[in-house]
């Protein structure tokens, strides 16, 4: 999403941009660990914890020399020879920034990286810090000084605020609200309460669902489903046989989105830093999803919510998630700025050498 968010801002300023996955489509070694990754992610988070240690200890992509599809990268970024790249993954900042400089060595190009941690913590990697970076930037100030620890040079970093997509800096209007509500058969009249699924599909929406419907509550269930039609039918079916109204929604772009948190009352998912930038720029409350266990980067959220004075609601058990909606209006939430401007400039400003 952060490198979406990027390539919209470029597109705005008629700035010529491509999204590059070498860990997904350069090696077939590096798709297995992003494919590894993924499947720890969605059935045994808590396993993730020596997976992290693991990669902090090997730092595979800390070397130009050792990274593998490496002529591949290369030739992709010469067919498109970039003045600025932006890494916006902990595991491109060392190996993939010497491959970049070396696409011209008289004016090689800029390379800045955007951190999405919101804190600092144990899943707050090493390999997020290159003090050959050109720019270090991150959503909050404790973002910063995370890598100052680390390393980074403080005169290379600046507070960007959360990066998202542009739809999430727009204020939608009635005719907009009402035109999304016929769409997906949602009564704005309702309390409203989303279910929400991670990029790579974790959720443990079939649990909350089972536990809702034995109270009687009056909300309106949003339940996203990403691209899992199984899981999207499974809903339909369940919507068919419960009292509480359910609506899950497959894929939805950012304009949907953005007007879904904008209507809802909470936001049920794992703490994740995109949805959970999303969440809190929307200034609504989120139960947190740590059924089986707690990634090392999710705690890194975890903590900034915790720094900025309030007490997550962890849910370890969704099907009683129910118990805890009376939590819901427990004071305020954290902030987070949310300044797209501010990230347009500072694009410009690398660009204007």
């Amino acid at each position: 999403m952060r490198a979406q968010a990027i390539q919209e801002i470029c597109n705005d300023l008629d700035i010529e941009s491509i999204i590059l996955r070498p860990l997904e489509t350069d090696s077939h070694l590096y798709l297995f660990g992003t494919h590894l990754y993924n499947w720890i992610q969605r059935f045994y988070p808590r396993l993730h914890c020596l997976y992290f240690r693991w990669l902090e200890y090997a730092s595979l992509h800390n070397h130009a020399n050792k990274i593998i599809g490496s002529r591949e990268f290369l030739r992709k970024m010469n067919g498109f020879y970039p003045n600025l790249v932006i890494s916006v993954h902990a595991h491109l900042n060392h190996g993939f920034l010497e491959l970049s400089k070396r696409i011209n060595k008289h004016k090689p190009p800029k390379f800045a990286i955007y951190c999405g941690e919101l804190a600092d913590g144990i899943g707050f990697s090493k390999h997020w810090v290159n003090s050959r970076a050109d720019l270090f930037c991150g959503p909050t100030k404790k973002t910063i000084d995370a890598a100052i620890k680390r390393g980074m040079p403080a005169k290379k970093c600046k507070v960007w605020g959360a990066l998202l997509r542009s739809s999430f800096y727009q204020s939608k209007d009635l005719i907009e609200v009402n035109s999304f509500c016929l769409k997906y058969q949602i009564n704005p009249s309702l309390p409203v309460g989303i279910l929400a699924t991670g990029a790579n599909g974790v959720n443990s929406h079939k649990k909350v669902l089972h536990g809702l419907a034995k109270t009687a509550i009056g909300t309106q269930i949003i339940a996203l489903c990403g691209k899992s039609t199984l899981l999207f039918n499974q809903l339909k079916d369940f919507q068919g046989k419960s009292k509480i109204k359910v609506i899950p929604l497959m894929s939805i772009n950012a304009n949907d989105m953005k007007i879904l948190l904008d209507m809802s009352d909470w936001v049920f998912g794992r703490p994740g830093a995109g949805l959970t930038s999303e969440v809190i720029s929307a200034g609504k409350f989120m139960y947190f999803d740590t059924s089986k266990g707690i990634m090392p980067q999710e705690q890194n959220n975890l903590n900034f919510w915790r720094s900025s004075g309030h007490e997550p609601v962890l849910i370890k058990n969704a099907a009683k998630l129910s118990r805890n909606l009376r939590h819901m209006k427990r004071g305020k939430y954290p902030n987070l700025l949310v300044d797209r401007e501010l990230i347009v400039q500072e694009i410009k400003k690398l660009l204007s050498y």
